[in-house]
């Protein structure tokens, strides 16, 4: 299992597209951090490019490496090796990979300009969200055996958990105005790990009171120790529960 993940993190380190994002994500992260006056207006500026650019690059980049391999994995699965064990070999690598470019490309910036509390927080809802994400694209792949209806399925999903899902989320609330539904907005919440994940960082930065009495709603839910503790462990249900159901999948499926 070793020689498996080591094989796939030294493929994808490698590889330029990763290279690159690292760098776009220094750059950018950098370039923040240095023309705002204030690291905490930085750490507001880089939340969006997290919450939008590393669940796509993860999503994406994990399904494109999936199909590239798949005459490895045919391989790989002739051998006397679980196909649990290789299944998960192959999540630990790319998982392992991507969260390493995020924290090479923003997290170091993070820890250099903004080493607080918010900035931890934002730190590791970005290496979660990789994960979450890649975890999301290994189960997407395993179901599809089609490589480009597989990458369009996971573009969709991208677009649905980025900005389908609050349009509608807006919708409902829209529609049931009239209805008190503060508290059943907390609960839907954490249906997507990138509003649960935005959410934590703006109530972290204190700027729930710019969002009324929904802001206190939250507030009072995500604000506590146990409320943080009760999130992170929804954020890491999103790891475990797709790559669960992508293992259950892979190890009944005809190579």
């Amino acid at each position: 299992m070793k020689k498996i993940i080591k094989y796939v993190m030294i493929d994808i380190l490698r590889n330029k597209i990763m290279l690159a994002y690292t760098v776009f994500l220094l750059l950018i992260s950098l370039s923040i951090f240095n023309l705002e006056d204030n690291s905490a207006k930085g750490l507001l500026s880089l939340l969006n490019i997290i919450l939008i650019v590393v669940p796509l690059v993860s999503i994406l980049f994990s399904a494109i490496y999936v199909y590239n391999s798949a005459e490895f994995l045919e391989l790989l699965a002739s051998q006397p090796l679980k196909r649990r064990t290789l299944w998960l070999s192959i999540f630990s690598g790319v998982a392992g990979s991507l969260a390493l470019a995020f924290f090479v490309g923003a997290g170091i910036p993070i820890l250099l300009y903004e080493a607080t509390p918010t900035g931890f927080i934002m730190l590791g809802c970005g290496i979660l969200l990789s994960v979450i994400f890649v975890s999301v694209a290994m189960l997407a792949t395993v179901k599809i055996r089609d490589k480009a209806k597989g990458i369009g399925v996971a573009i969709l999903l991208w677009l649905y958990f980025s900005l389908l899902f609050d349009g509608l989320v807006m919708f409902l609330l829209f529609q049931f105005a009239d209805y008190p539904l503060d508290k059943a907005m907390v609960g839907v919440s954490l249906l997507n790990p990138i509003d649960l994940s935005r959410i934590l960082i703006l109530l972290k930065m204190d700027i729930s009171a710019m969002m009324g009495y929904t802001g206190a709603i939250f507030k009072n839910y995500f604000g506590t120790s146990s409320g943080l503790l009760l999130s992170g462990m929804v954020l890491l249900l999103w790891i475990v529960m797709p790559l669960w159901l992508s293992v259950r999948k892979f190890n009944r499926k005809d190579l």
